[in-house]
């Protein structure tokens, strides 16, 4: 059992790593492909960046800080692990990016995503780690023709394959599901959330809040999470300076949009003092998960996140208001 009064193990969305201006490089494009080139380079100057922000765990996403490239680096999950071993780095979490990127429930080959599903569920348990977060499909523009509705029939629909994939994730390798709020995805207001949470099975479908992004839905983190705690494994914390519009164009380059919202965690508009009593409750002070999407400097940024964290929020996170 840990200390009550110990400080959080701090980690990072690997994202936060993704600014091209890190890398010395032009482009995502640019970076994408130096590091497919290069993943020993890539990986070899991420997981020390890790290291010397203060870190402890890591969430894996897309490339090029995925499973494959680390293989790729390494050679073998062996390989990978023993890097992380020798930094006294651990896998916290992976991000599974191919729900959210499916155009349509009706097109989508979900045999096949829930074979990839599996797959990456088998790498991550031989890390250690038993938790696969995933992003949910992202809405179409509110002048699409024709729109897309985000009803009760659509959530049934799809909260039947999230329980399907949950499910065999869970039974192949132990691994649960828990879904990412995402600005302008189907999963990102309040509404959103409860339906959601209300169509996929509890049993195998956990949550994962992301405090930025529900921010940005205008919403109060703490408030929303609150009303599903009891299915929260995971938590992403993330400052946003505001509420987005919702009649934004959602096209390629809407993510490079939402991070003019984001801030790390102390420098925007969450109520930190509120989601870290939340945070107490539900048992999840052990582990911080912080990420501020693709910053020129990360080192610096998650540095100031966990100062915050530690000189303004560890009581409420040992649930104490003294």
């Amino acid at each position: 059992m840990s200390d009550p009064q110990s400080t959080p193990r701090f980690g990072a969305d690997l994202i936060t790593f993704y600014d091209p201006a890190f890398w010395q490089v032009a482009s995502d494009r640019e970076l994408a492909a130096t590091a497919a080139e290069r993943p020993e380079w890539f990986w070899t100057r991420l997981l020390d960046s890790a290291v010397e922000a203060g870190l402890s765990t890591l969430e894996l996403t897309f490339p090029p800080g995925d499973w494959r490239t680390a293989l790729a680096a390494f050679g073998s999950a062996d390989g990978f692990r023993k890097e992380l071993d020798v930094r006294g780095l651990s896998v916290l979490s992976g991000f599974f990016v191919d729900i959210s990127s499916q155009p349509s429930l009706e097109s989508t080959d979900w045999a096949a995503l829930t074979e990839q599903a599996l797959e990456y569920a088998e790498f991550l348990a031989s890390m250690g780690c038993s938790t696969m977060v995933a992003g949910l499909p992202m809405r179409t523009t509110r002048d699409a023709v024709p729109p897309l509705f985000v009803d009760l029939g659509y959530a049934t629909r799809l909260g039947g394959h999230l329980n399907e994939i949950a499910a065999a994730t869970l039974r192949g390798s132990g691994v649960r599901l828990a879904l990412h709020t995402e600005a302008h995805s189907v999963f990102w207001t309040p509404r959103d959330i409860d339906l959601f949470m209300m169509a996929t099975d509890p049993l195998y479908v956990a949550f994962c809040p992301d405090t930025g992004h529900i921010r940005m839905s205008g919403s109060e983190p703490a408030g929303v999470a609150e009303r599903h705690r009891e299915r929260i494994v995971i938590a992403h914390w993330k400052d946003a300076s505001g509420t987005a519009p919702f009649d934004i164009p959602i096209d390629e380059h809407l993510h490079h949009d939402h991070q003019t919202y984001f801030r790390r965690v102390g420098a925007g508009a969450v109520d930190w003092a509120a989601w870290a009593a939340l945070m107490a409750r539900t048992g999840l002070r052990d582990d911080v998960l912080l990420e501020v999407d693709a910053v020129p400097d990360p080192v610096a940024e998650l540095t100031a996140a966990r100062t915050f964290i530690q000189h303004d929020l560890l009581p409420l996170l040992h649930g104490s208001t003294s």
